[in-house]
């Protein structure tokens, strides 16, 4: 008869074991918390892109709009509080107005902050030349503005792309609306972080209708979406976003003051833990807002 050995398990076997077992949990953690934070940092950075483009481009909208009332509504942007009554801040730039025939319109305009950088009413610094083409006054349904750009900088911030308005009032409307679109928008950051966007919205004039050239008590309701891709570091992030509660603006003020943006992610579903929601506040003028992924909210400062 042949007789079975049990086999001897040791001390050090045992407690062998019991490390190997410990070791790969702790290893699994730390990779689950890894992947968790690498989840979290993309959707951050697609939000933070999105809502640093919007900042960008909607000033563009300002500036175009705010030439003068020829093109226009003279005094929101750049303009602001730089008419011939009013000299709060130095007149930094050039504008130079091309007619192709002896028409008003379509009108060239070119405002040339230089190269050396001219300070803003809203305490940014421009370099570079924006250049917008009309086909007609602004406020006009069916106007048109094609803005273009020439080594355009905001602070640090380069700006790249198109930037379109169209007025898409059907009289005898009392709101006045507008279409705007950035096609293949870039901005780039120094470090070499950029934000590419394309974007499609719908702006209607909800305030100021009765004055119509004084801007100053002018506000605007946003709602549309668009689409993006963000490098930050070492990472790249596609995403879209959806405007899910309208934004807010006032020309006294360049940024977003209220309303909320919906970021997903292009390898996501609108129901994941890691879509990103930016509250840009309750209506106070500020570049703070709260960006909210997987239930952690932190605040954010735009452009």
């Amino acid at each position: 008869m042949k007789l079975l050995r049990t086999p001897t398990i040791t001390l050090a076997t045992l407690v062998l074991g019991l490390f190997l077992l410990t070791l790969s949990a702790c290893q699994k953690e730390t990779s689950d918390a890894n992947a968790e934070a690498q989840e979290e940092e993309a959707s951050r950075a697609a939000s933070e892109g999105d809502g640093e483009a919007e900042s960008i481009f909607n000033g563009i909208f300002d500036d175009a709009m705010g030439v003068d009332n020829e093109v226009g509504v003279g005094g929101s942007g750049v303009f602001y509080g730089r008419t011939d009554s009013m000299t709060n801040v130095p007149r930094c730039f050039t504008v130079t107005v091309t007619r192709p025939t002896a028409n008003p319109f379509p009108v060239r305009v070119v405002v040339d902050f230089g190269t050396t950088g001219c300070p803003g009413p809203d305490g940014h610094i421009r370099k570079g030349k924006i250049i917008t083409e009309y086909t007609n006054r602004l406020i006009v349904p069916g106007a048109v503005a094609t803005t273009t750009f020439d080594g355009f900088f905001v602070d640090s911030i380069s700006v790249e792309g198109t930037h379109k308005i169209t007025n898409t009032s059907e009289p005898p409307a009392v709101l006045r609306r507008f279409r705007t679109e950035v096609i293949n928008g870039k901005i780039t950051k120094p470090n070499g972080s950029f934000v590419e966007w394309n974007s499609t919205k719908v702006v209607v004039q909800i305030e100021g209708i009765l004055t119509p050239d004084m801007p100053r008590d002018d506000v605007f309701k946003i709602e549309g979406s668009s689409s993006g891709r963000v490098r930050r570091g070492n990472i790249i992030v596609l995403w879209n976003a959806t405007v899910t509660e309208p934004l807010f603006r006032r020309f006294t003020c360049r940024h977003i003051v209220k309303g909320k943006i919906r970021t997903v992610r292009g390898n996501l579903t609108t129901q994941s833990r890691w879509v990103a929601v930016l509250d840009f506040g309750n209506g106070q003028c500020d570049n703070q807002a709260t960006l909210t992924v997987n239930g952690v909210s932190r605040q954010i400062t735009l452009p």
